[in-house]
């Protein structure tokens, strides 16, 4: 089993564009590759954001223009204000103390509401809202918890681990960053680990990418094919996907991802009954009914 660490943050679009990527791969792998999740904490306060120049609309702009192509789901209404990423990451520590087997869910609700709606991280009613779309989750009991002594102290672990990146092979190939006097691991990074090797896939990569570094550290792992059935893809998760993810996973190999192809096989699984849609942002999420 290969161990994946997972440096990222609800507030990062490069993270989110990833997710076709980071999909294909649990797709390839499966339970052959365990993931933890790190959250970087990008910004304490929407003051650091106001420093370094950002502006919702400008914001918003970047989304349709660099992000979009992508795949995943956006909506390009600004915000009416910067945010702090900080209390969103709070929130998924939370969700990794107290329901460890959502906090996967919880992080991807948070993103989804960060860059399909108009909400802000730092609003509790925002949280409370996202979290509340996943299945078993006590919404208002995470919100209520993200200023506990545990769940800060279990952040700032996160957060001082997030920033060893000197000297790492991500700050080696211009994929680290400086924000806060340390230098740190943009999201998404990963490092892999098996049987005393490590390699790193620094900020956002594409598949091969991943691959390739999979490859070389667990070549007798299993991995399996390419999906043919949207429907068996998305059977295959706990949450819902968007449609960038699900044409990911059914990608051959060096082939382009159909994203037509698998938005058409998904209305055929609604209409039998087999898929649920939800609007999201530009885009869908779709869910085994």
């Amino acid at each position: 089993m290969i161990e994946v660490t997972h440096f990222t943050d609800p507030g990062c679009p490069w993270a989110y564009s990833a997710w076709p990527a980071h999909t294909t791969l649990r797709w390839r792998y499966g339970d052959a590759l365990r993931w933890t999740l790190v959250t970087i904490g990008l910004a304490e306060d929407r003051a650091q954001y106001v420093a370094r120049g950002y502006q919702p609309v400008v914001s918003a702009m970047n989304w349709r223009t660099t992000f979009a192509p992508f795949g995943m789901p956006f909506a390009f209404t600004p915000k009416s204000d910067l945010s702090a990423t900080a209390p969103g990451c709070r929130a998924i520590v939370a969700t990794r103390l107290d329901a460890p087997q959502l906090e996967l869910s919880a992080f991807r609700a948070l993103q989804f509401a960060q860059f399909t709606t108009t909400g802000r991280l730092e609003d509790p009613a925002m949280l409370r809202g996202a979290l509340a779309t996943v299945p078993g989750l006590d919404a208002d009991a995470i919100v209520a918890r993200i200023e506990d002594a545990d769940v800060l102290a279990a952040y700032e672990a996160d957060r001082a681990r997030a920033r060893t990146a000197a000297g790492s092979p991500t700050e080696f190939q211009g994929r680290a960053a400086n924000t806060d006097g340390t230098v740190r691991y943009t999201a998404p990074s990963l490092i892999l680990d098996f049987d005393g090797r490590r390699l790193e896939a620094g900020g956002f990569q594409p598949v091969e990418a991943y691959d390739v570094v999979v490859a070389n550290l667990g070549p007798t792992l299993p991995r399996r094919e390419p999906a043919n059935d949207p429907v068996e893809v998305l059977a295959t998760f706990p949450y819902p996907l968007a449609s960038a993810e699900v044409a990911a996973a059914m990608t051959p190999h060096l082939g382009a991802p159909d994203l037509l192809a698998a938005e058409t096989a998904l209305i055929a699984a609604v209409g039998e009954g087999s898929v649920v849609r939800a609007g999201a942002g530009n885009s869908s999420l779709w869910s085994p009914a």
